[in-house]
């Protein structure tokens, strides 16, 4: 049955690598790549059947979302895909940097401990071959200038970094965030990431090394330059609260006429 107008489909959903992915994790995936459009009406039945379930894990899917900020359900109403959070951007960012600031100072003790025999955690290597592999990835993308996949890898790479840390709640915090930020560039057509990617390698040599204080003021500098260019490329007007943000946007903002 096909679904009504205001109810577009949602795209074929790939699970990542060695994790299965939940309807609540397709439904958001969905939203965040435009195919659910913000004020697009959801409904239990549709969702159901695109996806072949019961209307059970569908309803505590959009449960889920809804404390998110992906859906926006109303009693009597129904459900709809939220909009996207632009007027939010500048918090959601300055919360990221917050969390990134501290998960890449957490990784770097780590790696000193690590280095200096006096621990040895299970998960590091398996880590940190990882990323090393994102890292190669990505420079492919780049030397190709194929930067469509540069999006998902970045976000890979610092969710890396993040389980690095060894902290579980830091990396699901940003793993959260993450998914909100991505959905503020739904709208964006244009590939983003090349001028910022040869950071990555700095930081995780920083987080390597075991310098805890330069991998944080790295990795700080770095997400307040994607709040900078993300400020300046949507033309958000409201000044950032953070005053070196501010004065680097208006500095950066093309005049008038």
């Amino acid at each position: 049955m096909p679904l009504s107008p205001d109810e577009p489909a949602l795209a074929a959903v790939v699970p990542a690598v060695g994790r299965p992915v939940s309807v609540q994790d397709a439904i958001r995936r969905d939203i965040i790549a435009g195919v659910l459009t913000p004020g697009a009406r959801v409904t239990e039945t549709s969702l159901a059947q695109r996806y072949d379930v019961s209307r059970v894990p569908v309803r505590e899917a959009l449960r889920g979302l809804e404390s998110e900020g992906f859906i926006d359900s109303r009693p009597h109403v129904g459900s709809r895909v939220a909009p996207i959070p632009v007027h939010d951007a500048d918090d959601l960012f300055a919360v990221r940097e917050a969390l990134e600031v501290s998960t890449a100072r957490s990784a770097a003790r780590r790696a000193a401990a690590l280095y200096s025999g006096d621990e040895s955690p299970e998960d590091w290597w398996r880590i940190r071959r990882e990323i090393a592999a994102l890292l190669d990835a990505g420079d492919a993308h780049v030397a190709a200038d194929d930067l469509d996949p540069l999006v998902a890898i970045n976000d890979q790479i610092h969710i890396g970094i993040a389980e690095l840390s060894g902290s579980a709640t830091m990396t699901r915090l940003l793993r959260q965030l993450s998914w909100k930020i991505e959905w503020l560039y739904a709208a964006d057509v244009q590939p983003r990431g090349k001028r910022l990617w040869p950071e990555h390698r700095v930081i995780v040599g920083a987080i390597d090394a075991g310098d805890g204080e330069r991998a944080a003021a790295l990795m700080a500098a770095h997400v307040r330059e994607s709040r900078i260019g993300y400020l300046l490329r949507y033309g958000v007007t409201t000044p950032s609260s953070d005053p070196v943000v501010a004065a680097a946007v208006e500095e950066r903002r093309p005049a008038d006429g």
